[in-house]
């Protein structure tokens, strides 16, 4: 192949794998910046969306790990045996004779593993929700690590009494966990659950970013910004290294000049300054549209709580007398259902289910009414659902103000003509804790 045509394919090469290298780090970059830019939620503050939450790992019926016996979460575990043997073989030289040799090959074979895991409960100073952990990235840690002979009871009883072919009677036996009580940092999906009014986080197949880790969070965003400097660098270096080969290749007793260099560098530099604007830009345009969702959300519940007043207010009419407070409870709920859009601070409203609940106690005829029960039940739901979406929105709404005024970022928000969002006032909304029993 002639030197010419070498060039050509060590510069596609270098440059192939120079993107290759700058696409990994990009990748890498997207994550730590969605881990960056989601703020931590407290467990009652959580509602539609990607949620960030710390707390420990509980549970009303915890598992046993297999190997360790201990209280967990989840686990996983596998036994290795090690097995050795030597191996004569023949090969021919540069000379054209043939030898033999003989060597010895060894390693480890996975002879048994398994694992469990179950919906557990995180819980932090508000209270818990549920984290169904199926498909999440999980760093767990070890529980169990341990290398024994025959002689131990452990090598047969957990594990298969056949050994295998080659053996050197050494079985390797490993175990790792979420331990019961463990501090856990979790990123994921929150959506609604289908038995209670309350947020789980979940595997959403649209949202790539589901972990389940005992790392701390800036421990995870410290060893994105490795990986992230690594890719980076190696891209760099591939880059130089393939505009230094070219060069070789068509003048071999020409050291190449620093043009070449500088040619490739700032090829490179190019590269990652575009790649660069586009991450930012779509994280920006990203974490914008789960304010716009965390808005919607909000949206959704008064909707449907504006559609239950009026019932309400046809309920009550059919018992009411002239004492005040009754006349002033549907004075206020006609308000509600004649409440003004939202203007620029948020919508101003306020809860009236604890006012319905003291109308309830006074009037025993009312209270009897199957239908004012059945309404008065679905306006406390949504109020508590209310109260959920109006906190998450406030959070990312804050996340999001926060990133539009740090720099580089604002200049990027600039061009894409982003502007700040008002936080959401409201007073009077509750949200009914989550009775669970978690074990000790």
């Amino acid at each position: 192949m002639s030197p010419g045509a070498w060039s050509a394919i060590s510069i596609a090469l270098g440059n192939l794998l120079s993107l290759g290298c700058l696409l990994a780090a990009f990748r890498v970059f997207w994550r730590k910046r969605t881990l960056d830019d989601c703020p931590t939620s407290k467990t009652q503050g959580v509602f539609i969306g990607l949620a960030e939450l710390k707390g420990t790992a509980e549970s009303e019926t915890p598992l046993t790990s297999y190997l360790a016996g201990v209280k967990c979460v989840l686990y996983s575990w596998q036994v290795e045996e090690h097995w050795s043997r030597v191996v004569h073989e023949t090969y021919t030289d540069s000379k054209g004779h043939t030898h033999s040799r003989t060597r010895t090959e060894s390693g480890w074979k996975k002879i048994a593993g398994g694992g469990e895991s179950i919906p557990f409960y995180l819980k932090d100073a508000t209270g818990v929700i549920r984290i169904v952990p199926d498909g999440a990235d999980i760093h767990d840690t070890s529980v169990f690590n341990k290398t024994c002979s025959p002689g131990d009871s452990l090598y047969f009883s957990k594990a298969p009494k056949r050994e295998i072919a080659n053996t050197t009677h050494r079985r390797r036996f490993r175990e790792t966990a979420v331990p019961l009580h463990a501090r856990l940092y979790v990123m994921g999906q929150a959506r609604e659950r289908k038995d209670v009014v309350a947020a789980e986080i979940a595997r959403d197949k649209k949202e790539p970013v589901f972990l389940i880790s005992m790392r701390t969070e800036k421990q995870l965003s410290t060893g994105y910004l490795r990986w992230f400097w690594f890719w980076l660098v190696l891209g760099l270096l591939l880059a130089i290294g393939g505009a230094a080969a070219r060069s070789w290749l068509q003048e071999p007793d020409i050291v190449p000049g620093w043009q070449s260099y500088v040619i490739a560098g700032g090829g490179f530099a190019l590269a990652f300054t575009l790649g660069w604007v586009w991450t930012v830009y779509n994280s920006l345009i990203n974490l914008h549209h789960r304010v716009q969702q965390g808005w919607s959300q909000v949206d959704i519940q008064l909707n449907r709580r504006h559609d239950l007043i009026p019932n309400l207010v046809t309920t009550i009419n059919s018992y009411r007398t002239y004492e005040s407070d009754l006349q002033q409870l549907l004075s206020e709920l006609r308000n509600q259902v004649e409440a003004t859009p939202p203007g620029a601070s948020g919508p101003d409203f306020k809860g009236i289910a604890p006012t319905l609940q003291i109308i309830a106690e006074r009037y025993p005829d009312l209270k009897a009414s199957e239908s004012f029960l059945r309404l008065q039940k679905s306006l406390t739901d949504t109020e508590q659902r209310i109260a959920l979406a109006r906190d998450y929105f406030n959070n990312i709404a804050t996340a999001y103000n926060n990133r539009l005024e740090i720099i580089p970022d604002r200049f990027i928000a600039a061009l894409a003509g982003l502007k700040p969002r008002a936080l959401m006032s409201a007073a009077d909304f509750e949200r009914a804790p989550i009775q669970v029993s978690l074990a000790a």
